[in-house]
């Protein structure tokens, strides 16, 4: 169960109100796991509100929140998206004019869009307006090409706020387009499973889509460019690069760049390893590129874009700092927390797993406060599961313990952004399916960006006081993050309080709030999984209430 709760009212007296954050408090509590945990794979029942078989009485939690100061602000943009390039080989790329997949963007702007992935290295730019089609044979392929040009001709409007290219797809060509898109689906696991790539021209067409579906959704693009095409003394060949930076400047697209994805791969990729040291070279390279083209001399970079911290990974992003850690705006990684091709659905509950990303945040900021002290840091693609996830485990409702825990923990510790891999289309991962439909996680993305501010607030508990034993970590199975509530959201006034709470113990826990929040009118949100299936359901159903505490 997902509980999302709001106070609105009972604004403190003028002299006693904190600077920073106070007034009706939103309380947004999700994830009270005894529901789930009672829930498993198998266990078929409807979620129970009593006490649970097989539960423990609740413990009292007194809870309050400092509001004289944020302990930590993230950007604005905090939860961002990926598209991976693998939907130029599928086909969907040519579908993001959807009307209804640019509404469900704009549902979770402002963000940064990050136009990369494993496949990033192998994308060709072509500065080709309308490259010859092959009609081909009858197959998904040679009917798509022919709707399309009907879709070109007639059914593409224009968006009156934006001038942005929108269109009504028929539905027997999305019923194609997902033919085409499962044969592709086995190609693209052959290729990832075997770590051989194929190349992906990108014309100038598709980055017109690309550059429209972003804009139109209210998305800042991110786009990473091919950092393997290289010189024979092993330096980057950049002359691709540049063929794209001139024909998007050409069409005044405001863009942020990055070189490469997870570099820590290339020797097994590419069967060419380029160090930290070269890797900050080449990233001097493209900044000197950027700085002669007008619309780009201030453009963002960012980058190196590395994978999972461990040893290896460390040297080359210390070598990479070294050279260029002031060239960057901000210093990525990324992360996965499981192998896809081993997960239960309790896997996602387990805080071990949860507390692997805490490790990997204070390895990364150690490094990056040695030279650039303060430099942002984002984390790039993160993922729950590898492999392109797992069917009805990634894309379900259990994923959300781990995708909250995550966004709680960055915040806390001071992650400037966090960008989700991926919105759409790539695996099982993503927030939208391939029938446009918004997936769990995307509704619990929705109502972070509704209710959740910049500001991040100290949490004081009290009630559950735990012994060490000796050789054990005590990991915290009780998760309460606070944020200033969304400024934004009109339905409450500046100084409100956002809470959410995630419950892993076996018992029920009952909050009280107190002192800050104490006699505060609450806004639940609720969202449980809806249907049979319990944690691994699809769908979610939705209620908002009123609590006075």
């Amino acid at each position: 169960m997902r509980v999302l709760c709001a106070f609105p009212e009972a604004m403190p007296s003028s002299n006693s109100r904190p600077p920073s954050c106070l007034a009706p408090v939103a309380l947004f509590l999700a994830l009270l796991l005894h529901l789930s945990l009672s829930s498993q794979a198998g266990d078929r029942r409807p979620l129970p509100v009593d006490r649970a078989p097989g539960l423990k009485e609740k413990t009292l939690i007194l809870l309050d929140v400092s509001t004289k100061n944020p302990v930590r602000t993230v950007n604005e943009n905090f939860l961002s998206l990926q598209l991976d390039p693998s939907i130029i080989h599928d086909g969907w790329l040519d579908f993001l004019s959807s009307k209804r997949l640019v509404t469900l963007a704009r549902g979770l702007s402002p963000a940064f869009l990050r136009f990369g992935g494993k496949r990033t290295d192998f994308l060709q730019f072509q500065n080709l307006r309308n490259p010859a089609k092959s009609r081909g044979g009858p197959g998904p392929d040679y009917y798509l090409k022919n709707y399309e040009d009907d879709i070109v001709r007639s059914d593409v409007a224009l968006d009156k706020q934006k001038g942005c290219k929108i269109a009504q797809h028929p539905d027997v060509m999305l019923e194609l387009q997902r033919e085409k898109a499962a044969q592709m689906h086995l190609v693209l696991l052959k290729e990832q499973f075997s770590n051989t790539y194929s190349n992906l021209i990108l014309t100038a067409r598709s980055l017109d889509k690309l550059y429209n579906f972003a804009d139109c959704s209210g998305l800042h693009l991110i786009f990473a460019l091919n950092a393997l095409r290289r010189n024979p003394n092993n330096s980057w060949n950049s002359s691709s690069a540049l063929s794209l930076l001139k024909y998007s400047a050409s069409k005044k697209y405001n863009i942020s760049w990055e070189l490469g994805n997870e570099p820590n791969n290339y020797r097994t990729m590419h069967g060419r390893a380029v160090n930290g040291s070269q890797l900050g070279k080449d990233y001097i390279q493209l900044k000197s590129l950027l700085q002669p083209i007008r619309i780009y001399s201030r453009a963002s970079l960012y980058g190196p874009n590395i994978g999972r911290p461990r040893k290896n990974v460390i040297a080359l992003l210390d070598g990479f700092m070294k050279v260029a850690g002031s060239t960057v705006d901000a210093v990525t990684w990324q992360h996965c927390y499981i192998d896809g091709r081993v997960v239960k659905v309790m896997d996602f509950l387990k805080t071990r797993l949860l507390d692997t990303l805490s490790d990997q945040i204070r390895k990364i900021q150690k490094v990056v406060n040695t030279y650039t002290p303060g430099k942002k840091i984002w984390l790039e693609g993160v993922v729950t599961t590898s492999a392109g996830g797992t069917n009805n485990l990634s894309d379900s409702y259990a994923a959300g313990f781990l995708w909250l825990n995550t966004l709680g923990m960055l915040a806390n510790q001071g992650i400037d952004v966090v960008i989700r891999h991926s919105f759409f289309d790539h695996g099982y991962n993503h927030l939208v399916d391939q029938n446009f439909n918004p997936l769990p996680d995307y509704w619990l993305s929705l109502l972070y960006k509704r209710l959740i501010g910049p500001k991040v607030l100290a949490v004081h508990v009290a009630g559950l006081q735990r012994k060490p034993r000796p050789g054990r970590v005590i990991r915290d199975k009780l998760r309460i993050y606070a944020h200033c509530t969304n400024h934004h959201n009109h339905n409450y006034v500046r100084g409100s309080i956002t809470l959410f709470i995630i419950n892993l113990h076996r018992s029920r826990k009952k909050i009280k709030l107190a002192g800050t929040l104490r006699d505060k009118l609450v806004h639940q949100y609720l969202l449980q999984p809806y249907g049979q299936e319990g944690l691994k359901s699809k769908t979610q159903r939705y209620q908002c209430s009123g609590i006075t505490q």
